[in-house]
């Protein structure tokens, strides 16, 4: 995994540059560029695009057929990171440890630099027909990825943590599951195209494609858990950004509905349920994804 990440981290490096054929580029788009790689290269964990690379592998495929599309859906990661960070969202001045894209480049470079990663993300993908692959799964991927942006994924789990700070539920049942969808929308559903994508890009059946679809709903939904329990339980130092503001500004969170013991257990009972998804595969293949929901349950930042 870990060399998956520096494979991962050096295609990155390599689709933002900051000169075209050694001449600089032009200083507004060169600043762009650098808004772009400031939040899309350094820190990540690289879950994403290596669920994209492992799934492919996993149904038959070759890593370098999936690495245009992992890095795609990395982009669009670091994309929605930059806009979640803005002071009209969730306002936010820290990440990864160091201040947030708006604090070091400005809202409205910021916001481009957003837009160019998500552009980026589809030539990226796109790209991939040189590589061999067909463009009917060059297009399926695609739609997989425009699935997962739009209001039918991340826009429309913003939208619902945004209003969920306003909201009053009847009972924790209700309340539980306003949170489960958002979250599903918010986190879970780019961890789910990564997995899709991979598959999609390494020639899947319908049926692999379903069941590591749904193995990577449930570990989208563990990191969302764990994310949720690390910023009541940690400290800004530890994690990297700031921590407890989601308990200040009265957001909707797992620990909140259920508290941090019983939001450990579910996290625990997610990682099992990601496991039995991924049963009848190629045992020796299934390692990684295994190994990548222990991690996600047991991080500690």
């Amino acid at each position: 995994m870990k060399n998956k990440a520096k494979s991962i981290n050096k295609a990155l490096d390599n689709s933002i540059p900051l000169c075209n054929n050694f001449v600089p580029l032009w200083e507004p788009v060169l600043e762009v560029h650098k808004a772009m790689r400031y939040t899309l290269l350094p820190g990540g964990k690289r879950v994403r695009p290596m669920l994209c690379l492992v799934a492919c592998e996993l149904v038959g495929g070759q890593e370098s057929t999936a690495m245009p599309a992992a890095c795609a859906v990395e982009m669009i990661h670091a994309a929605s990171l930059i806009l979640d960070d803005l002071p009209c969202m969730d306002d936010d001045s820290l990440r990864r440890g160091k201040p947030t894209n708006h604090k070091v480049f400005g809202e409205k470079t910021s916001i481009l630099a957003s837009n160019a990663l998500r552009s980026l993300a589809v030539k990226q993908t796109l790209a991939s027909t040189s590589l061999g692959v067909t463009s009917e799964r060059v297009l399926r991927a695609v739609q997989e990825m425009a699935r997962a942006v739009g209001t039918e994924g991340l826009v429309a789990g913003q939208a619902a943590d945004l209003a969920g700070e306003r909201m009053s539920f009847k009972n924790e049942d209700d309340e539980l599951r306003y949170l489960e969808l958002m979250h599903v929308h918010k986190t879970a559903v780019l961890v789910e195209a990564a997995a899709v994508v991979g598959a999609i890009m390494g020639g899947g059946s319908d049926e692999e494609i379903e069941r590591l679809k749904s193995y990577a709903r449930c570990v989208g939904l563990m990191f969302q858990v764990m994310d949720d329990v690390l910023d009541e339980t940690k400290s800004s130092e530890e994690l990297g950004k700031t921590a407890g503001k989601d308990l200040i500004t009265g957001k909707l969170t797992y620990p909140k509905v259920m508290g941090v013991d019983n939001a450990r257990e579910y996290a625990k009972r997610l990682n099992r349920e990601a496991q039995e998804h991924l049963q009848g595969f190629d045992s020796d293949k299934v390692v990684p994804l295994l190994s990548l929901a222990d991690y996600i349950v047991k991080r500690q930042n």
